[in-house]
């Protein structure tokens, strides 16, 4: 049963309110109009607490808007969130990525992550195919899934909002990778849940790399925002080499900078009795979270990305399949997910809106109890990067 408005509703007492129950919240279909935007189809949630989230069907069914109450949570770049028409994911030496690069949530896969590498092609039996040429962060982000359903459900007096897509990743002498995705949030809810299942439908041998690229903006991210997490190892920093010039530590968040460059993390996380890590930046100043949960056998890694340039402000989050050392380091250590015809891999995550001070202190308390964190901003990474490959 939904709580709206500060008391429980059956659907009965929805239905005498109202003449439908889009009043209160909903999932429906629009298209873009103008600018690079033109003729992207997404897809508009409410689920009547405030949150508000919006699905780009023709950009791998990722989530671009979201705020709460009128306060954005989700990363807005300068690149906009251009029709994938426009997009050439090959150009600028593999960096074109980086111009579709926007929203809340971006896809990175579905066969390969992080920077652009070579891979050997023995595997697709096709002699002119020496090897394949991977873009940043893969090829799936880009392109437009099948729509295979979208509205309302009701289980008693629980109403669910869901949507259902297919996107398709393929070539002749190549891959043939298909993500089907589901998300759903219930009326009354501010958690978003995606369930995500990757399938080889070809009958070559196709390695599997994924990534999602959990984007949060100004106001949740500010001067002064905390990263929570149960972190037992702080394993890898991509600025080790000038660790602290910045002045920016991977748990206390800064104000916008104006030559700030690019810093990642990887952390070991520890994981709960039900095998879920859970990752928080909170605002404490207006009262405002968000939470990534994720399961660990199916993301053992987990990165935090920070952009603190001026106009580009933005904190990552991205659960990983993989090592932040790339693909090439996966491929010597054995590491990479290989598919044969008709394997799957499944991911289950929830994006969870902390709408108070109430929540924050109860994401606080469960992220903790689960392992303490470093409590000082720099500690010294340990480079261990533990094997994976049972993870296969």
């Amino acid at each position: 049963m939904p709580e709206l408005y500060g008391k429980s509703m059956s659907r009965r007492d929805l239905a005498e309110r109202s003449g439908g129950t889009g009043q209160f919240g909903g999932v429906r279909l629009m298209t873009l109009s103008d600018g690079l935007e033109r003729g992207i189809r997404l897809l508009e949630f409410r689920s009547g607490t405030g949150l508000r989230f919006t699905v780009l069907i023709d950009r791998a069914f990722d989530i671009a808007d979201c705020e709460f109450q009128g306060k954005s949570i989700g990363w807005h770049s300068p690149s906009g969130f251009r029709h994938p028409g426009l997009h050439e994911p090959e150009g600028e030496g593999g960096l074109g990525w980086l111009r579709s690069f926007s929203g809340l949530m971006v896809t990175c896969g579905l066969d390969h992550i992080l920077f652009m590498d070579q891979a050997p092609a023995d595997h697709f039996n096709y002699e002119p195919r020496k090897n394949v040429s991977n873009s940043i962060h893969g090829r799936v982000s880009s392109i437009p899934a099948q729509l295979v359903g979208y509205g309302e459900n009701w289980d008693g007096d629980t109403c669910t909002y869901w949507a259902e897509g297919i996107i398709r990743q393929g070539t002749v002498f190549g891959e043939n990778l298909e993500l089907r995705r589901r998300i759903e949030i219930d009326m009354g809810s501010n958690d978003i849940r995606i369930n995500d299942v990757v399938t080889n439908r070809g009958f070559y041998l196709t390695p599997h790399m994924y990534c999602y690229h959990i984007n949060i903006g100004y106001p949740v991210l500010d001067d002064g925002a905390r990263y929570i997490a149960p972190i037992k190892d702080v394993v890898w920093a991509g600025h080790a080499g000038n660790y602290k010039d910045q002045s920016t530590g991977y748990r206390s968040m800064v104000a916008p900078q104006g030559k700030f460059y690019e810093q990642v993390w990887q952390h070991e996380l520890a994981a709960n009795e039900q095998g879920e890590q859970s990752i928080a930046i909170v605002n404490d100043r207006i009262g405002l979270g968000f939470e990534v949960i994720t399961k660990k056998d199916q993301f053992p890694c987990m990165f935090e990305w920070q952009n603190f340039q001026a106009g580009q402000y933005a904190l990552g989050i991205e659960p990983s399949t993989n090592h932040v050392l790339g693909a090439a380091y996966a491929r010597e250590n054995d590491e990479i997910i290989m598919l044969e015809h008709g394997d799957t891999r499944e991911y289950q995550s929830v994006f969870r809106i902390l709408a108070d001070s109430v929540a924050i202190s109860d994401a606080e308390n469960r992220i903790t109890n689960t392992h303490k964190q470093p409590v000082e901003d720099f500690p010294t990474p340990s480079g261990n990067h533990i094997s994976i490959r049972q993870t296969k």
